[in-house]
């Protein structure tokens, strides 16, 4: 497979279960080390780098599943996606961004994330993965589990920290938000890139409607 994601736009990497979506932003984030190719971000070769110094370089990965520490409160969820930024200035920035965007997370700073209701969890995963600072954020299914309410305002705010200078690469199930969001976008089936183009384009294609937008007519 073979894609790029250019400075400031909202790429959609859509398909079905079993693909290689979230594979796909592993191998981009280091997770897993991919057995060939290549991967270049910023003009720098970055494939078998170690997750670490993938995220130093300025790309953040938001998992499937949100993955926040229970045991530790929203405050220190958050500083936890700081440590690749000590500096303080930063810090307070980062807070001042992550509690403008998410007022929520703001009133429970001091709440378990372990006891906050889904959609907050992934309030607090995107945010967490925002005190990096990336240029390039990954995004892995952020509208699983929540409700349609949940998933409006879930996008609405990826779309907001697009507009703020973020780049995305968005992997979501839900392709007829992951269209309605992005720029452009990819069909991936079983590995392989087999459909690509603006996403305002996939979003009339016949195939794309009958296998992912409910359309039974395409």
């Amino acid at each position: 497979m073979s894609f790029a994601v250019s400075e400031g736009e909202i790429v959609s990497l859509i398909g079905a279960n079993g693909a290689g979506k979230s594979t796909t932003l592993r191998a981009l984030s280091g997770v897993v080390r991919p057995s060939a190719g290549s991967i270049v971000h910023d003009g720098k070769s970055i494939a078998g780098l170690p997750s670490h110094r993938i995220a130093r370089l300025g790309i953040a990965h938001v998992p499937e599943g949100r993955g926040v520490f229970g045991n530790m409160s929203v405050r220190e969820n958050l500083e936890m996606g700081a440590y690749t930024r000590p500096s303080r200035v930063e810090l307070v920035e980062s807070f001042e961004r992550v509690f403008g965007l998410f007022p929520r997370l703001a009133e429970r700073a001091a709440q378990l994330a372990g006891t906050l209701s889904g959609g907050e969890q992934q309030m607090l995963a995107i945010g967490r993965g925002l005190f990096q600072r990336p240029d390039l954020l990954l995004l892995d299914e952020p509208s699983m589990g929540l409700s349609p309410l949940l998933v409006s305002e879930i996008f609405r705010m990826i779309a907001e920290i697009n507009k703020a200078g973020t780049t995305i690469l968005l992997v979501e199930q839900n392709a007829s938000m992951a269209l309605a969001i992005a720029d452009r976008a990819y069909v991936l089936e079983a590995g392989e890139i087999t459909l690509e183009g603006k996403a305002s384009d996939l979003q009339e294609n016949p195939k794309v409607r009958a296998a992912y937008l409910g359309d039974d007519t395409g």
